[in-house]
């Protein structure tokens, strides 16, 4: 009898811990199935996520608290619940950091803080990264920016490059300048034939079968240069660009939960497909807006981050991405856009990494303000979204923005 008391009690005390456990944590969690898994199977949430003071999860990112800690946690939280209402499209989830810290976190329809989400072209951004970092180790310099690309690719032929071809530098294919021209037939041809285009091959092909890179090609054409920069990190860092973007880039930052796919060539994509967590999205952002350091440690040369998250040429405000009436002056870096965004008569300078269907890394430097966005949702206008929601709650100059705890 006492024996079956005694277990009983354990039971009831073991539930209790799990319960209790479950109150302490109840941040959405992806099961390995669905990490391992096809996104678009990942189950919608049955209730939004909705955290205005994130948890300290020993992954190297500081936490606070909305309001205490900056911005206006009763309009953020309206803005959460109405994303949470799916009055602005299918997000999947909404942070904040402001000042260093994470101040607020929320999940909603297939977010999950554990889950690996697919970054589309954000993907680029994180590519363009792997180089600053194979430069900070040495393996490349600045001024190997403005060098022929072509120069450090020691497998190809020239003889049977079109005219133009060593007008390709680094710096041009960071800013989809490239000046490659192929139509859609010949890149199906090579989709179909991958064996033509393993490894160094795939720029042989490009640059035999392109029209000739003149100026007037070598003008902004969002396309498939990233590949191009790919191929020269796995060309100069040590063993694989896989293996460098994992060690001296990801695992510095404690990122390990992340997906990065091999593309037909044999390397890592280049140009999408990646998938990071929420959380290690904040890394990235916090990384350039650092200029380069993690945990004060110079991991990117801070003279390549100020040249990635500038605004080194327009692209014009004719299709602004994901856009709206007070978002203007569109701009690209080393595969980070940029624009402007209106609050009131003030004018905000916004960098972003941007993957379609709603992923961003937002930096507004002069308000020490980072939103990180991830969604499913093509016709949202995210950037507005900021610009009319987020900006009000963190403008010191707003009356509105008054701390409410």
């Amino acid at each position: 009898m006492m024996k079956n008391t005694g277990l009983l009690l354990f039971t009831l005390l073991l539930l209790s811990n799990i319960g209790f456990a479950q109150q302490i944590d109840p941040a959405p969690k992806a099961t390995v199935d669905q990490i391992k898994g096809a996104f678009r199977d990942v189950p919608d949430l049955q209730k939004a996520f909705i955290d205005a003071s994130p948890k300290a999860r020993k992954d190297g990112i500081p936490v606070g608290k909305l309001g205490a800690d900056g911005g206006d946690k009763a309009m953020i939280l309206k803005l959460a619940q109405e994303i949470g209402d799916s009055l602005h499209g299918k997000f999947d989830s909404f942070l904040i950091a402001h000042k260093d810290k994470l101040i607020f976190e929320s999940y909603y329809s297939r977010g999950r803080i554990n889950l690996p989400h697919p970054q589309a072209s954000a993907t680029k951004a994180h590519t363009g990264l792997a180089l600053g970092r194979a430069i900070q180790l040495g393996y490349l310099t600045m001024d190997d920016l403005h060098k022929p690309l072509i120069s450090f690719l020691k497998e190809l032929d020239p003889t049977k490059f079109v005219v133009g071809a060593e007008k390709i530098t680094l710096h041009k294919a960071l800013t989809m300048r490239s000046g490659i021209r192929l139509s859609k037939e010949q890149r199906e041809t090579f989709k179909k034939n991958p064996d033509l285009v393993k490894g160094q091959k795939e720029v042989q092909a490009w640059l035999t079968h392109s029209e000739p890179i003149t100026s007037a090609t070598q003008t902004f054409q969002y396309s498939g240069d990233p590949v191009l920069i790919m191929q020269v990190i796995d060309a100069v860092v040590p063993g694989s660009a896989k293996d460098f973007i994992k060690t001296e880039l990801l695992d510095k930052m404690g990122i390990t939960n992340y997906i990065w796919p091999t593309a037909f060539n044999g390397l890592p994509h280049a140009g999408s497909r990646a998938r990071l967590t929420s959380r290690d999205m904040i890394k990235i952002g916090t990384l350039a807006r650092n200029n380069g350091k993690w945990n004060g440690k110079q991991l990117i040369p801070e003279a390549y981050i100020n040249k990635a998250i500038s605004r080194i040429l327009y692209t014009g405000d004719e299709e602004i991405h994901y856009g709206g009436k007070d978002v203007s002056k569109q701009g690209y870096g080393y595969y980070w856009w940029s624009a402007n965004l209106k609050h009131g008569d003030k004018s905000y300078f916004a960098v972003s990494a941007q993957g379609g269907y709603g992923q961003f890394i937002v930096l507004i430097e002069e308000l020490d303000l980072m939103v990180v966005f991830t969604g499913h949702d093509n016709d949202t206008n995210y950037l507005q979204i900021i610009a009319e929601r987020i900006l009000p709650a963190f403008d010191l100059n707003s009356s509105s923005a008054m701390s409410s705890n």
